[in-house]
């Protein structure tokens, strides 16, 4: 019963951390967003994501650095408490979630694994400027130029979009897929789908994950842009011909890749966006500095909880909120 019982105090307090964590950020942007129509979309697209995938990172360290810890040091192994029915389902949906997590995670490489093989087995090598990834041109209905991958990234473009757009315009394209590519979205985006699958029963992340997607492009245009004052131009014009050439109806069958359009809503509205970079100056973008101070403040999180996990107070406190939960629940 120990172990039982334990495994499903834990799977419990990872969904109601998630959950509770995931409520209230998505709550807080709901109120709090219009303030940041001012910042650039990088910096939205980094907020937004930080909104969605902190409240499962930070259920995942609270639970595997506190209450497993502390269940394992105080709880007694001949304890006669049992696993009450709330308890139960509680562990039940947390369980079903991480599965479906896991399985959506697999099926989307798997059937991204798949397609990658098929168009590098009936694609040509080209070479792009700006780009420094691998790059290949294919022959494809779906007006498709895409970065496709998370570790070895590779860019297609359909053989079709190739001819109709004038060089400037495939340089501003190509410029928008390594603003994807420095920003890993490829990385982020498959994050994003587990932590939304984690939360099975709570749909609140649904509009955080459009607002994030919606960012993250307008950050691709956003770096696009800083290449040079036609760069924006070129690519309204290479947005507006791909959206054209799209089949009513279709939708690309990657499952993991950042494409330049996916369809033909918000093309326009991009365009226009695109259309006032023009007008203003850019800050240059920090990458180099932006990730030494986010990985400086997770080390600085991170290194903080691993220190109070070892404190035996905050483990005997952790391990009282463990009996309490219990005690509810039963």
């Amino acid at each position: 019963m120990f172990v039982l019982l334990g495994i499903a105090t834990l799977l419990a307090a990872l969904l109601t951390f998630n959950s509770g964590a995931a409520i209230s950020l998505a709550a807080l942007w709901r109120v709090g967003g219009r303030f940041t129509r001012s910042w650039s979309a990088a910096t939205q697209a980094k907020v937004l994501f930080a909104l969605r995938s902190v409240p499962a990172a930070l259920a995942i360290l609270l639970v595997s650095l506190f209450l497993l810890p502390a269940y394992l040091a105080y709880e007694p192994r001949t304890t006669t408490e049992s696993v009450s029915f709330k308890l139960a389902l509680l562990a039940l949906i947390s369980s079903i979630g991480i599965g479906l997590a896991l399985f959506r995670g697999f099926a989307a490489w798997r059937a991204t694994r798949r397609l990658t093989k098929n168009w590098l087995a009936h694609g040509e090598p080209i070479s792009l400027k700006g780009i420094d990834v691998a790059a290949y041109f294919v022959e494809h209905p779906f007006p498709i130029i895409a970065i496709v991958g998370v570790f070895r990234p590779r860019l297609f473009i359909a053989r079709r979009v190739l001819d109709a757009l004038t060089d400037g315009e495939i340089v501003a394209a190509a410029a928008h897929e390594r603003g994807h590519l420095i920003a890993r979205d490829n990385l982020k985006r498959g994050l994003l789908r587990a932590c939304r699958d984690a939360l099975l029963i709570i749909p609140c992340g649904r509009s955080l994950d459009l607002a994030w997607a919606e960012a993250a492009e307008t950050a691709a245009d956003e770096y696009a842009a800083q290449a040079g004052r036609a760069v924006p131009l070129d690519l309204a014009a290479a947005l507006v011909k791909i959206a054209r050439m799209i089949p009513e109806g279709a939708r690309p069958t990657m499952p993991a890749g950042a494409f330049l359009v996916d369809d033909y809503g918000g093309v326009m509205e991009r365009v226009r966006r695109l259309v006032r970079l023009t007008e203003v100056r850019l800050p240059e973008r920090k990458d180099a500095r932006t990730k030494l101070s986010s990985w400086a403040f997770a080390s600085l999180l991170i290194m903080g909880l691993a220190t109070l996990a070892t404190n035996a107070r905050v483990l005997m406190a952790a391990h009282s909120a463990i009996e309490r939960i219990i005690y509810l629940l039963t």
